[in-house]
């Protein structure tokens, strides 16, 4: 390989970090990050920690009133690829939903559900299932769900009413 021949491969790579390098800079120009506003601020102290402060959730019992089960059924087709909703119905990725509402949170005997949940020692009301529908792995830091959740409230509260025509005898609206 003449010398030539070593200066062409060279200048073609050094070519390239040049490019790479101008689209940078052009890209830095054209692109102003912005801050965000839920920023964690750390000051000289490493004891003075700000977050931001998450709002408390406004409880669901009064939209449980107005919520539609047919939009309930809806929304809940998403989450038939790893629950089945009928009576009997057999576990999947996620354990089956039947008679939800007032079930010992783990307390299915058949599913291996996460320690997380185990440990909750609670039972599956209407507000824990507002607060767990909204972000299951902020409710619940550990558990298996893979759901980022539903936002809206009117969303949670239709699918609510849905889980809860899920047993032979529903348990009455608070």
């Amino acid at each position: 390989m003449s010398s030539f021949e070593i200066n062409k491969i060279l200048g073609a790579v050094l070519a390239v970090a040049l490019v790479v390098v101008v689209i940078g800079m052009i890209g830095d120009v054209l692109v102003k990050p912005k801050e965000h506003a839920g920023a964690t601020i750390v000051t000289a102290t490493p004891t003075l920690i700000t977050k931001k402060v998450d709002k408390k959730l406004d409880p669901i019992g009064p939209m449980l009133a107005t919520a539609d089960i047919k939009k309930g059924r809806k929304i809940a087709n998403q989450c038939g690829s790893c629950h089945t909703f009928n009576k009997g119905g057999k576990n999947k990725i996620g354990p089956a939903l039947w008679k939800i509402l007032d079930r010992e949170m783990g307390g299915l005997e058949n599913y291996k559900y996460s320690s997380a949940i185990k440990a909750m020692k609670k039972k599956w009301g209407y507000e824990e299932l507002n607060a767990f529908l909204l972000k299951p792995r902020k409710y619940i830091k550990g558990t298996k769900m893979a759901y980022v959740g539903l936002k809206k409230a009117s969303d949670r509260a239709n699918l609510i009413v849905f889980l809860r025509s899920l047993s032979d005898t529903p348990k009455p609206l608070p």
